[in-house]
């Protein structure tokens, strides 16, 4: 199964403060980015078997021998591991190729089907990073799941973009194209608002024509409001899931920054001061203290922060998946371990979360406990 997410830009002027998954070179150029990466579609290309849809199972299943858990993608056929890997920042850039073999070898053998990447990472390195490690590794590709972003490719206006010369101009009627010759199962969005994601339902139902399946997003301890407000209706209404990225906030849930910017960490390279700067604003300050907070709750379950973290993401009904990005071997090992951290997620532990966080919104919804 392969995953290709295609961006376009027809939001860039209305910012909103999120934090796209992109390399740069200067704060303005981040801004332009995240600006520039407000709208994904995701294809599914199935070299394998699925589920038909009057077959679906939308209950959690769990693998016998990894322990890891699996999902349905929205309310689609297609079945996810509840942990993906993701690939920004680290492939091509932070880590070696060696180590990045290590990583997907960790992850594939602990349950993972889902891999997360884009063009413009590393230049298009990660892309090819990642494939060359699945070829290497003779995994079957009908048991992988590979997503990938679309947008800014090469320099010319022809690389770029998403018209039909690049991969798609009209996105509900080029997804349906690619799935109805047979290339694609489904299609998704990402950094879409509920209202986008509405009207191409809308648009896809008026005109017989098929609609996304899922939206992918930022969801951490402190990005809450569209995950749990916005996106829970639409599943419920049109079975569109969710597929998360960023659970440890580019590494500030990881405490790592309670003392400063250490030398090694993400926030200390040139092209993510504006990370270092949100960690030492007054609002960083205070996500430390209450990081302090939760480290309690995380010592009294007898897991990690970040296992915490990434648990309290996976809790939500409507999360298909969650990405994980991490840059050792021993970082990823850790987050995978909160598949075991999970079960433990009582309703009376997501209550005294959002007593410490205080910034639980307001949603018709529970989320599991």
């Amino acid at each position: 199964m392969q995953v290709s997410i295609a961006c376009t830009d027809h939001n860039l002027k209305r910012g909103n403060g999120d934090h796209g998954k992109q390399s740069s070179t200067s704060p303005n150029v981040v801004n332009q980015a995240r600006a520039k990466f407000r709208t994904v579609a995701i294809i599914a290309r199935s070299f394998g078997s699925f589920t038909p849809r009057n077959h679906i199972s939308l209950k959690e299943s769990t693998g016998k021998h990894t322990g890891m858990k699996y999902r349905n993608l929205g309310k689609s056929g297609l079945r996810v591991s509840c942990l993906g890997l993701g690939t920004w920042v680290t492939f091509g850039g932070q880590i070696t190729d060696e180590i990045a073999e290590q990583l997907m070898t960790i992850a594939y053998e602990g349950g993972i089907n889902l891999f997360d990447t884009a063009e413009v990472y590393a230049g298009g390195k990660a892309e090819v990073i990642l494939g060359n490690i699945i070829q290497k590794k003779c995994w079957r590709r009908s048991s992988l799941v590979i997503t990938t972003k679309l947008y800014w490719g090469g320099k010319a206006e022809t690389e770029r973009g998403l018209s039909r010369k690049h991969i798609i101009e009209e996105i509900v009627r080029a997804m349906t194209y690619v799935i109805n010759q047979g290339m694609s199962m489904y299609w998704g969005t990402s950094r879409w608002t509920a209202m986008e994601i509405m009207e191409a339902y809308s648009v896809a139902r008026q005109f017989n024509l098929i609609p996304p399946v899922c939206e992918q997003a930022e969801y951490h301890l402190f990005q809450r409001e569209k995950v749990e407000v916005q996106l829970p209706e639409l599943y419920h209404k049109i079975g569109v899931g969710a597929m998360t990225w960023s659970p440890l906030a580019c590494g500030i849930i990881t405490g790592k920054y309670e003392n400063g910017i250490p030398e090694t960490s993400r926030a200390s390279m040139k092209s993510y001061q504006w990370l270092k700067d949100k960690i030492v604003s007054e609002d960083g300050r205070k996500q430390q203290a209450k990081l302090k907070e939760l480290t309690h709750i995380a010592e009294k379950l007898g897991c990690t922060l970040p296992q915490l973290a990434v648990a309290w993401c996976l809790r939500n009904e409507g999360v298909s998946s969650v990405l994980l990005g991490t840059s050792s071997p021993q970082q990823l090992t850790e987050n995978l371990g909160a598949i075991q951290v999970l079960p433990k997620m009582t309703s009376h532990v997501v209550s005294d979360i959002d007593h410490i966080l205080g910034n639980r919104p307001y949603s018709k919804k529970d989320y599991r406990s």
